[in-house]
């Protein structure tokens, strides 16, 4: 497995932010980390995604930081550039998939349904998000994925919180989840880096204890 997937799959926690103010990129991860999560994908939904992509990578050594929401090359390329370490996409792009391996840029995209597992299996992938995770059936559907296709694993992401993420990390087939609630826009807005490590430090202390009963 890619160095960077197995961080991902070690943290097993994928906190997924939007970021409005760049200047506020660094000490948010700074705050994730200190929560003792490494890792961040910067949600490719306002205009400064890249410039907050660059500042982290540059000013926050340690942290693995990816790109999320790549729906374009243009995009893939926008991250790349910025120094993401990894792309996510909310659905099966060939086209952003084979840019993606060309560059040697992890890419783990969005799947929910048995075509879109094949699909990437055909490109030499086995590590997949799972999108939207709870209206596309949940565990149940990825317990019912894990049976023709031992060989992949999921990250899912859409509608995890701390109520349900057990459920998810259960999962044989599950290697991390991702989500938003310890990083919500409100947190970022008031700027209240305190409250972003304590969520974090609290979502890391669950996926352990998790971890140790399965």
């Amino acid at each position: 497995m890619n160095t960077v997937l197995e961080t991902l799959s070690e943290t097993g926690l994928v906190p997924v932010v939007t970021i409005e103010d760049p200047y506020k990129a660094v000490p948010l991860a700074r705050a994730l980390a200190a929560g003792g999560l490494p890792c961040v994908e910067v949600a490719f939904r306002t205009a400064e995604a890249s410039e907050s992509i660059r500042r982290i990578a540059a000013e926050v050594p340690g942290i693995t930081v990816g790109a999320g929401t790549v729906l374009s090359i243009a995009l893939a390329e926008k991250a790349l550039d910025a120094g993401a370490q990894f792309v996510v996409t909310p659905g099966f792009n060939p086209a952003v998939v084979d840019w993606c391996l060309a560059a040697g840029l992890p890419i783990i995209p969005g799947v929910n349904n048995p075509t879109g597992v094949e699909a990437a299996m055909e490109k030499g992938l086995s590590r997949l998000k799972f999108f939207p995770a709870e209206v596309s059936g949940g565990t149940g559907m990825l317990k019912a994925l894990s049976g023709p296709y031992p060989m992949v694993s999921f990250m899912p992401t859409g509608g995890i919180g701390q109520h349900n993420l057990a459920a998810y990390l259960k999962l044989n087939n599950v290697f991390a989840v991702g989500g938003s609630w310890m990083v919500t826009r409100e947190l970022i807005d008031r700027e209240d880096w305190t409250g972003i490590t304590a969520l974090a430090e609290e979502a890391v202390a669950n996926v352990q204890a998790l971890r140790r009963k399965n």
